[in-house]
């Protein structure tokens, strides 16, 4: 009796678990959304290849999709998928980022908050084979406030230096406890972010690059210095600094 018992209990467990993973599936499915369809040739054979772009809201009615992907129909009839991480709105571009003659696919995401971040992401399809060329990783600056109400910031890739005058941000910092009379009251770094915009241009009259730039800033995200630009060039197999350039925010 205790066998029949246990049979009749082991497949109705499974049964229960068949049908639990199969609402499961069906809830993803509809939850899916596609956030764009294109049609472009990116693995070389001059065929167009469809590229969705699709994601997982992170509940109905939000704009926070909790996962993206790249759901590609190539001409080869197979269809490849690439996983990205969550976020707002993505978008595409279709450049040759690494000179092989073929359009890669650039993809940037918002992921939302105060500082305005984005993920960046390459991958080329070439002769039909997923490979993730990376982006460039941001510049390394080392950045202090200065006595006098002054800061400076040092590219360590470059060398370059620069001194900003913030005196006209006197009262804000002395409130803040920054300063107190123009002296510093402790050794404090600026904020340097990650790369807020990331976009290939063409960096000569032939190749297309990627042109960067990082918000620098002071006590607080509002509290904007200045922009660090940079541009780069794909060159055997990895990514090349062509310059980088500090843009001062104008005074508030």
């Amino acid at each position: 009796m205790k066998k029949e018992l246990l049979i009749t209990f082991t497949a109705f467990f499974f049964m229960s678990l068949t049908a639990l993973t199969g609402a499961y599936a069906g809830d993803s499915n509809e939850k899916t959304v596609t956030v764009s369809e294109e049609k472009v040739d990116i693995t070389g054979d001059g065929k167009k290849d469809v590229i969705y772009v699709k994601g997982v809201p992170f509940e109905e009615g939000t704009q926070f999709l909790k996962e993206i992907y790249l759901k590609i129909k190539a001409s080869d009839g197979k269809t490849y998928k690439i996983e990205l991480e969550g976020g707002y709105d993505p978008s595409t571009k279709y450049k040759d980022l690494n000179h092989d003659s073929v359009k890669d696919i650039f993809i940037s995401v918002p992921t939302g908050g105060s500082g305005g971040l984005l993920n960046f992401y390459l991958y080329t399809l070439k002769d039909f084979k997923v490979v993730n060329l990376t982006v460039p990783e941001p510049l390394t600056v080392s950045s202090q406030f200065e006595e006098a109400y002054k800061a400076t910031v040092r590219i360590e890739q470059t060398g370059q230096s620069y001194t900003f005058d913030l005196s006209d941000r006197k009262a804000d910092y002395d409130r803040l406890g920054l300063y107190h009379n123009g002296k510093l009251n402790e050794p404090t770094e600026l904020m340097v972010l990650p790369f807020g915009t990331l976009k290939p241009v063409k960096v000569n009259d032939q190749q297309y690059g990627l042109i960067g730039s990082q918000r620098i800033n002071g006590a607080y995200n509002a509290d904007g210095i200045a922009n660090l630009e940079s541009t780069w060039l794909y060159e055997n197999g990895k990514w090349k600094l062509l310059k980088a350039d500090v843009i001062n925010l104008f005074s508030r």
